[in-house]
C-alpha cells in the first residue's frame, strides 16, 4: 500500500488469472475496498468471478483497458504485459507479479517506459518461511490422503 499515492479503498484493481493465487488476492482487495477486476483466459473463470461481484476482462484482450487500473497485479507466470499493453498504463499504475519464473511481465520494457513493477517471486516463502513451510506440509498430507497413502 505504502508504494501507491491513492488508497487501496476505491482503487481500481486488475488481477490477471484466476487460478489459486489470483482468487485469494482478488477477494483480499475487494475485502479492502478496492473495484476489482479479473482478467482470465477460461470463461468459467469469469464466470465465477462475476458471481462474485468482480468485474472481468479476458486475458487476451487486454490492450485499451488497461489505462483505467491503479493497481495491476498479474499472477500468470507468461508474459502477459509485453511493451504494448505497458504502454497502455496510467503513469502513476503500479503493476505487481507474483507470478513464478518467468514472469508475467516485461521487465525491460517496464524499466524502459518507466512503469514501476514490483516482482514479488517467492512469496510467502522469503517473508514467512515458517508458514510457508507449514502451508506446503498441510498441501503434502492432504494429496497423500485424498490419494488413500
Amino acid at each position: 500500500m505504502e508504494e501507491l499515492p491513492i488508497t487501496i479503498h476505491g482503487a481500481r484493481v486488475l488481477v490477471i488469472g484466476y487460478g489459486r493465487v489470483g482468487r485469494i488476492t482478488a477477494q483480499r482487495f475487494q475485502a479492502l475496498g478496492a473495484h476489482v477486476s479479473v482478467a482470465a483466459r477460461k470463461y468459467a473463470d469469469l464466470a465465477w468471478a462475476e458471481s462474485l461481484g468482480l468485474g472481468v476482462e479476458q486475458t487476451g484482450h487486454l490492450l485499451g483497458w488497461l489505462c483505467g487500473y491503479d493497481l495491476i497485479i498479474n499472477t500468470v507466470p507468461a508474459r502477459v504485459l509485453g511493451e504494448a499493453e505497458l504502454g497502455d498504463l496510467k503513469p502513476d499504475c503500479l503493476v505487481i507479479d507474483l507470478a513464478s519464473k518467468p514472469g508475467g511481465v516485461d521487465f525491460e520494457a517496464a524499466a524502459r517506459l518507466g512503469i514501476r513493477v514490483i516482482w514479488a517471486l517467492s512469496l510467502p516463502g522469503k517473508t514467512a518461511p515458517v508458514t510457508a513451510g507449514e502451508s506446503i506440509k498441510n498441501t503434502i498430507y492432504n494429496m497423500l490422503s485424498e490419494l488413500g497413502v
